[in-house]
């Protein structure tokens, strides 16, 4: 009975590590099922289950609607939010987490507004003083995004932080190490995992963003999530919206492949 019991203790951690990690891809690759199909399909009617005809008309269409410069754009907007939102989040995250403010519930109330208020009706409000203070679109829309991110990077770091005990940096500090030696050296590395984490948010914040980008930019900054909308608003467009949405979904999956590769690099990597 005792040998039984020690292998079912040994075999579930090792169905948990097998299974769940099968069952997440499922529960996000199912619903997606239907959209590859659409991207690659030139005629599918309602009452068939699978395409008449397959074809890349989606994709030219696709091409020719122009991806290729919506992709762009939104791939510098989240770009340019992650550059803002990140370091703020990182010193915001910082405080919160090592408990360096006396009263810490009041700035987190405030972080939280961005996402706790509807991003339609922020939009709609800053446009109009967006308007009279004369700022660009483009810069408008990249500051807002920034404000809508900084609670999403500003708690991954101060998670990442209260897991960090912050006498290492104060030893570092009595090793010698000036205060920018010991946050390069000893606290980013330590907080690594958390930074990718919120560059990741930071960045898909502004990739996927709809709202904001069209109210305050007018309409004039042609992002992805811009073009799918305007694709899914017409009818007898499933295989282009098909063709934009899983060329949407990719970049975000590769960027992410390729911050997690360069984290787990940096973690691994012998510091000097």
């Amino acid at each position: 009975m005792r040998g039984r019991a020690h292998v079912r203790r040994r075999t579930t951690p090792t169905l948990r590590r097998s299974v769940l990690p099968g069952l997440l891809v499922g529960w996000l690759v199912i619903p997606l099922t239907p959209l590859l199909v659409w991207a690659v399909a030139s005629r599918w009617s309602g009452t068939a289950r699978l395409p008449q005809e397959f074809g890349l008309r989606g994709w030219r269409e696709a091409r020719d609607a122009g991806l290729i410069a919506a992709l762009t754009r939104s791939a510098l907007l989240g770009a340019a939010v992650a550059v803002i939102a990140t370091p703020l989040g990182v010193l915001a995250g910082r405080a919160l987490g090592w408990r360096l403010l006396r009263r810490p519930a009041l700035p987190s109330v405030v972080l939280l507004g961005p996402v706790l208020l509807a991003p339609f009706a922020v939009a709609m409000g800053l446009d109009v003083v967006i308007l009279r203070l004369g700022i660009p679109g483009e810069v408008a829309v990249v500051l807002v995004l920034s404000v809508f991110a900084l609670p999403y990077t500003t708690f991954t770091m101060r998670a990442a932080h209260l897991g960090l005990d912050p006498a290492l940096e104060e030893q570092a500090r009595v090793l010698g190490a000036t205060p920018r030696q010991a946050l390069r050296r000893v606290t980013l590395p330590a907080t690594t995992t958390g930074l990718v984490v919120a560059t990741g948010l930071a960045f898909l914040v502004g990739w996927s963003d709809y709202a904001v980008t069209l109210l305050i930019g007018g309409g004039q900054i042609v992002t992805a999530p811009l073009l799918i909308g305007s694709a899914a608003a017409g009818s007898g467009n499933d295989a282009l919206t098909s063709a934009l949405a899983v060329s949407a979904s990719a970049p975000p999956l590769v960027a992410l492949a390729v911050f997690t590769r360069a984290a787990s690099r940096r973690r691994t990597a012998p510091h000097r």
